[in-house]
């Protein structure tokens, strides 16, 4: 599976933390404002994140801050404000759902990895600390010293233009590499923290194995924003590099089954709330 990362580093940590207002706004927009062509009335996304559990105040902050943050852009309709989701927002959206809807089912490796030595010098510690944060949500694990590994070739191009982005293209070496005589690939994937994303998975599972009776329109919401989460979090190892019971397959198999029964009652609600709250908007249509 190819790799997609958002560039814009901000939108990216919004799109995997918790569950704040501005995180299940992004989730939001990508859910429901973008197959309505990226407009949506202002109380509407306001309404959507206090159907989410949060006070209108924190929600009319997060749309705010989202607008200065040139997420969104608002227009004046009357006394209501249409908002739209700016061109660079609606790119990172897009990517990031290619990412989460293509994200979680197993995949061949032709046993090759990718490797980067970073040669960042000390004088450059903020963007060696950057860099590293980069790399890590591009999906690649650190062996220390500088060196970096993914058994993905095709994140090459993520390195790079992390690289190009911290203007550090001159310090790094990247090559593909298959293990030598001295220890195995399974001994490679120590690069990762797998105890504490397996105890991320299991928590996925647990939160919607249950039946909770909240609303489709909060729980799709609820299952698309954890699923992104991990997604990114994921440096999607293959198969024989994981321990047994990875519980990966099972919440792949759980996210799929949720969407297919909320998905569609989700969509219809959030419909029906923009309309119904603004009427003018079936009319601009």
């Amino acid at each position: 599976m190819s790799a997609v990362i958002p560039a814009d580093g901000a939108l990216r940590r919004r799109s995997v933390g918790p569950p704040a207002a501005r995180s299940l706004l992004l989730t939001v927009l990508g859910e429901y404002a973008l197959p309505r062509g990226g407009v949506v009335w202002q109380e509407s996304l306001v309404a959507a994140l206090v159907e989410l559990a949060h006070s209108e105040q924190t929600a009319r902050q997060a749309v705010a801050r989202s607008t200065r943050d040139g997420w969104l852009t608002g227009e004046r309709v009357g006394r209501r404000t249409r908002m739209t989701v700016t061109p660079a927002t609606a790119t990172m959206l897009e990517e990031g759902g290619e990412r989460i809807f293509g994200f979680g089912p197993e995949h061949g490796w032709d046993g090759r990895w990718l490797v980067v030595v970073l040669r960042i010098s000390e004088d450059r510690r903020a963007v060696r600390a950057r860099l590293r944060t980069r790399l890590a949500r591009a999906g690649l694990g650190s062996l220390g010293g500088g060196v970096w590994i993914a058994p993905h070739a095709d994140r090459e191009p993520l390195v790079t233009a992390a690289l190009r982005a911290e203007e550090a293209t001159g310090e790094a070496v990247s090559f593909l590499a298959e293990p030598g005589s001295l220890g195995t690939s399974s001994d490679l994937a120590a690069a990762w923290d797998l105890a504490e994303l397996a105890d991320d998975y299991e928590q996925f599972l647990r939160r919607f194995s249950a039946d909770r009776g909240d609303s489709p329109f909060r729980l799709q919401t609820e299952l698309v924003h954890g699923w992104r989460r991990l997604a990114f979090l994921d440096p999607d190892l293959p198969a024989e590099l994981l321990p047994p019971g990875w519980p990966r397959p099972r919440a792949y198999d759980l996210f799929r089954a949720c969407n297919t029964v909320w998905h569609g009652a989700a969509q219809d609600h959030f419909a029906a709330l923009d309309l119904d709250l603004n009427p003018r908007l079936r009319r601009s249509e």
